[in-house]
């Protein structure tokens, strides 16, 4: 006991220090914190939306709409199809599906041959899935064709789209500068979308109902970024800065004119090229495709920019011309990367109309009532424990509340570190914790008490206390852990909150009721060298 290894006690030192350094900016407004020197830490705890108030949307993602814009462009490439082969019918687009009558039953078969043809020109892996086909055709004999999704591939349809909507969303929600929203996918087609401190729910439906504008320039090669970066930007051309996920140059020189615009481009995925590195691969509609023939014929071997909202994601060079409407990008990409850029390309506009299920504003006056409420529980707890403990252990119990007060400045050190959401479930998992931090001196302390009646020594009993109760505490807190990461795992939104907070108090708890009441006792004995413990 008296060995205490210089190693802990250094280390002990240093993490109550830094739980310390780094929970004081959580006692300074947002500005004072700002102000501090760089060195020192700023992070603070976010408060989530049912403590510091703001708005709640739920939106649904009306993926009917994409498969009708689909059957829309199937439609116009059948039409095509059968007035080439003189095939004469009518069609019309029911239920999710389109129906092609034809005028002459006799030629189904032929009319049969020709949309097949289409349906394998479209795989399934356009949407992400493996190839296939993409749509399931029947026939009824009497020239009457009808045409749907295949299952897996509507319900890879159903994925992309909610995905891409997702990375929309995300990426206007961004644009507000707010801290911490929630978004996230909920069930099969619905957006979860939560922006603590924003009470302007029109601003948020505003903002996600404008589309963004995606637009592909050719690069100016011949104009200096140097000179435009000085306020010489070239007649006909404009400065662009690049995307933070674009590995290229900082800004790019590109011509004024849009060569094609991003309505054009229906599907964008990560893939691999010749050599089996990542790449992206795209893909534009009929128009798109003429245009972008004409494009790549005409500027073969110059560099072709992927502007979205002013700018550049992309810059790759043609290299020889693409004439069947698709393409791909290659470069130094990881598959991460590649896979972001698909997204990107994807992300110009929300691919489905999102229509408002439930919509509602928290107040911050319902906030500051939640968290008063939180603080009164919080202190009233701390300090009812802390005058059990004093009264029942003495001595022992003070120091058991020294390493409570350490255990909660560990708590919100951890919190603000990790860049975490406290909302009230967790303000409910830190009064928990504050419970349960004294269970392990509870445990300790007892045994200590069994030891100086069996006779043996004050240092002997302090010393054989910690190491028989350990056990014990090391498998009532596990538990207790697993049961937390369960709830993390399988839970949503409040859950996950409290189950953070549950499962960072109860690293702390081990730390402090172990490292910190042990090093305390340590420096008393070594002081007072008692006869008798006050336990």
């Amino acid at each position: 006991m008296l060995n205490y290894p210089r190693w802990k006690i250094i280390l002990v030192s240093s993490v109550l220090l830094l739980g310390v350094a780094f929970s004081i900016p959580n006692m300074l407004n947002r500005e004072t914190a700002d102000g501090l020197p760089d060195w020192l830490p700023k992070s603070q705890i976010n408060l989530g939306l049912d403590l510091q108030g703001g708005s709640h949307l739920l939106l649904q993602v009306e993926v009917e709409e994409v498969v009708r814009e689909r059957l829309e462009t199937l439609r116009n490439d059948i039409r095509l199809a059968l007035r080439k082969a003189r095939i004469g019918h009518r069609q019309a687009i029911r239920d999710g599906a389109l129906v092609v009558s034809l005028t002459d039953s006799a030629q189904e078969a032929d009319a049969l041959r020709e949309i097949e043809t289409l349906n394998g020109v479209v795989p399934a892996s356009s949407f992400g899935g493996p190839s296939g086909q993409t749509y399931d055709v029947e026939s009824d004999g009497a020239g009457r064709i009808t045409i749907r999704y295949s299952e897996m591939a509507h319900e890879q349809l159903v994925t992309g789209t909610v995905n891409q909507s997702l990375e929309v969303v995300r990426r206007r929600i961004d644009e507000l500068g707010t801290r911490e929203p929630t978004i996230q996918r909920q069930g099969d087609d619905r957006v979860l979308v939560q922006v603590p401190g924003e009470r302007n729910p029109e601003k948020l439906k505003e903002l996600l109902g404008t589309t963004a504008r995606m637009t592909f320039h050719m690069v100016d090669m011949e104009g200096s970024i140097e000179d435009a970066l000085a306020g010489r930007v070239p007649a006909g051309s404009k400065l662009l800065a690049a995307d933070p996920s674009n590995p290229g140059p900082e800004h790019y020189l590109v011509h004024n004119r849009v060569e094609l615009s991003g309505d054009n481009l229906v599907d964008s995925q990560a893939s691999v090229d010749q050599n089996n590195m990542p790449a992206v691969s795209f893909r534009f509609d009929n128009a798109g495709a003429r245009r972008f023939g004409e494009i790549t014929q005409e500027h073969t071997g110059r560099l072709f920019a992927i502007v979205l909202d002013d700018k550049v994601i992309s810059a790759p060079r043609i290299r020889e011309p693409i004439l069947g409407g698709s393409g791909i990008i290659t470069g130094s990409f990881s598959f991460e990367e590649a896979n972001n850029l698909a997204v990107l390309l994807r992300a110009g506009a929300l691919p489905a109309p999102l229509t408002i299920v439930e919509e509602r504003t928290v107040g911050p006056d319902l906030g500051a009532d939640s968290i008063a409420a939180g603080k009164l529980a919080s202190i009233l707890g701390l300090v009812l424990v802390a005058v059990f403990m004093a009264i029942y252990y003495g001595l022992f119990g003070i120091f058991a509340n020294v390493a409570l007060v350490a255990n909660l400045i560990l708590i919100v050190a951890s919190l603000s570190i990790l860049g975490a959401t406290l909302t009230l479930p967790g303000i409910a998992g830190i009064v928990l914790t504050i419970g349960m931090a004294v269970d392990a001196n509870v445990l300790i302390f007892e045994r200590i008490r069994e030891e100086v009646q069996r006779g043996r020594t004050p240092l002997a009993a302090v010393d054989t206390g910690f190491s028989e109760a350990m056990r014990t505490i090391i498998d009532a807190n596990v538990t207790t852990l697993i049961a937390a990461v369960i709830l993390f795992q399988f839970g949503s939104g409040p859950i996950k909150g409290f189950a953070v907070t549950l499962s960072v108090g109860i690293v702390t708890s081990l730390f402090t009721a172990i490292m910190v009441t042990r090093f305390l006792i340590l420096l008393w004995y070594r002081r007072v060298r008692p006869a008798a413990l006050p336990v």
